[in-house]
């Protein structure tokens, strides 16, 4: 299975601009240098990664969970990437996961573990492997008060 996507780039890397499409046209949005290291309302590869890590993490979940007999009701997972100046240009070294999940009848640690086994077997963790990825998991039933 491939997936393709394509970005194109107009002008310097200040003033230019380019648009990121994705080849089932669901994605055609545009991006800049201002999007991607100051307040520019567009999209940037960042944030693309992000969706992409969350979305390949909460099906990885939802799968593991299934499998372990918990097919969970709803999973929401946030991805916080965080992009910093590193050796002269730039790198991404922490990638926050953020999930939230109800789930009938699984304890805590079986979550806990059931999560984690997950980030690491989500096909967009292994290829960020050279990030740190940390993932916060929670279920939504530890919120409620009986």
């Amino acid at each position: 299975m491939i997936r393709h996507a394509d970005a194109h780039w107009e002008g310097s890397l200040r003033e230019g601009h380019g648009r990121v499409r994705v080849e089932t046209a669901t994605l055609d949005a545009p991006y800049s240098y201002r999007s991607r290291f100051g307040e520019g309302r567009e999209t940037n590869p960042e944030e693309l990664l992000g969706a992409a890590h969350a979305g390949c993490f909460t099906m990885a979940l939802a799968a593991a969970l299934t499998a372990a007999g918990h097919p969970p009701r709803m999973i929401d997972t946030k991805a916080a990437v965080h992009l910093s100046p590193a050796g002269g240009g730039w790198a991404i070294h922490l990638i926050e996961l953020e999930t939230l999940a109800d789930v009938p009848e699984v304890d805590p640690e079986g979550f806990e573990r059931i999560a984690q086994d997950a980030k690491a077997s989500c096909p967009v963790s292994k290829a960020l492997a050279g990030a740190k990825i940390e993932l916060k998991a929670k279920l939504a039933s530890e919120n409620v008060t009986d």
